[in-house]
């Protein structure tokens, strides 16, 4: 039989309120920047740098707009497919020890931050454009960037930590 009271004890405990916090400050400081750039931002692109641009693109796909599509069926089924994923991580977080716990946060922060988007404007405000000379890598968001991090975090770990 299912007892609800270890499970609510597995997941209500001081580490998992941390990691929370933690999603949380990831998710709305990727509000806050995208908030920025949608209530400021012109048409044309805003000039950094000679390597950084803020130039406003709005992504119907998935990282890097990968499966872009105009199917309404198709951005709904891989927006249902990021939800489930995300409800997966936050299982793993769960059931992980602490540094694994933070990993999953970070991913989790920024996955939530762009699923929010997709859900509200059905496409993901991505606005970070890096280059050098005409050689301009994929423009991304805050969220992508905690996003990337925790999964080269979680790569690296696996390559230097035996379970």
């Amino acid at each position: 039989m299912i007892d609800l009271k270890e499970i609510k004890n597995k997941i209500v405990t001081k580490n998992n309120l941390y990691c929370l916090i933690v999603i949380l400050i990831i998710f709305f400081l990727d509000r806050y920047t995208k908030l920025l750039i949608l209530d400021n931002f012109s048409e044309n692109s805003y000039y950094l740098n000679d390597y950084i641009n803020l130039d406003l693109i709005w992504n119907i796909g998935i990282g890097f707009g990968f499966l872009s599509t105009d199917s309404f069926l198709i951005y709904n089924l891989i927006t249902l497919l990021i939800g489930l994923v995300i409800l997966s991580l936050f299982y793993f977080l769960v059931l992980s020890e602490i540094i694994d716990k933070l990993i999953y946060s970070v991913i989790i922060g920024g996955a939530l931050g762009n699923f929010y988007d997709r859900l509200v404007y059905n496409a993901v405000p991505d606005f970070i454009d890096i280059h050098y000379k005409n050689f301009h890598w994929f423009t991304f968001n805050v969220a992508d960037i905690f996003i990337t991090i925790g999964i080269l975090i979680f790569i690296l770990r696996s390559f230097f930590v035996k379970n």
